[in-house]
């Protein structure tokens, strides 16, 4: 998006955003962040995982052309690969952009795909964190899919946050949505829901460090289960990675 004038300091935007579009809805929140000058060049960054589908739906009916970046750790679910692909078809989105880790990187780091076990921190960075951060060079903002019914530090999640460390916006259209909220949108446009849900994965991610989830456990329980982990580094603080649930 061509922009009218020099944008204002990130925390500044961020500030001005909350405040003219504090009251509004999820779909109003992507409309303007999508067209207001002060959000800048914009991106959606989406694993297409479990409630992915919602922000992608609604990017499809309001700006089919925005870059979509899917982040291929090359460690996925073939499940997700084949619903990443589906997905993009059946919504006619125009401008997805697969990234994936450097090889040479992949070469040095894990050259017998191993490093998960030993160093999952390091694995992610490379195969998930550095990628994301070269893709989202030359981009004002991202939109993501974090809710406050997450948790954590997302418990106060505003539409529009500053990206610590950098100058760049992240959006969060879906701070204020409830569990059910998702699972009404999805019904209500017929959205395909990703194959592994119905086998026992509400969240997903790469196939070694994703489990199952039994009744009464927390969703994300089955993410590096057993190890002092619980997201995949994608947030920063100062360019260091967050202990928090992941986008």
């Amino acid at each position: 998006m061509p922009l009218e004038a020099p944008l204002s300091p990130v925390a500044e935007r961020a500030e001005y955003l909350n405040r003219h579009y504090s009251h509004h809805s999820a779909s109003d929140v992507l409309k303007h962040a999508l067209t207001d000058p002060q959000v800048g060049r914009i991106a959606l960054v989406s694993s297409f995982g479990a409630e992915s589908v919602v922000l992608l739906h609604m990017l499809s009916v309001m700006s089919p052309r925005t870059p979509v970046l899917f982040i291929n750790t090359e460690m996925l679910f073939e499940e997700t690969l084949t619903y990443q692909r589906e997905v993009a078809e059946k919504l006619e989105l125009e401008n997805v952009q697969v990234v994936r880790p450097d090889p040479d990187a992949a070469a040095r780091l894990d050259p017998d795909g191993t490093l998960h076990r030993t160093d999952p921190d390091a694995c992610c960075g490379f195969r998930k964190t550095e990628p994301l951060q070269r893709a989202l060079e030359g981009f004002d903002a991202w939109i993501t899919g974090r809710k406050r019914f997450q948790g954590g530090a997302r418990e106060t999640l505003d539409f529009f946050e500053v990206e610590p460390g950098t100058e760049r916006i992240k959006v969060n259209p879906l701070a204020h949505w409830a569990k059910d909220n998702i699972r009404e949108y999805m019904l209500n446009n017929r959205l395909p829901r990703h194959p592994l849900v119905t086998q026992g994965y509400p969240s997903i991610g790469c196939w070694p460090c994703t489990s199952k989830v039994a009744d009464g456990e927390d969703e994300r329980a089955g993410r590096w289960r057993g190890q002092d982990k619980d997201e995949c580094g994608i947030h920063f603080v100062n360019g260091k990675m967050v202990r928090g649930t992941a986008a």
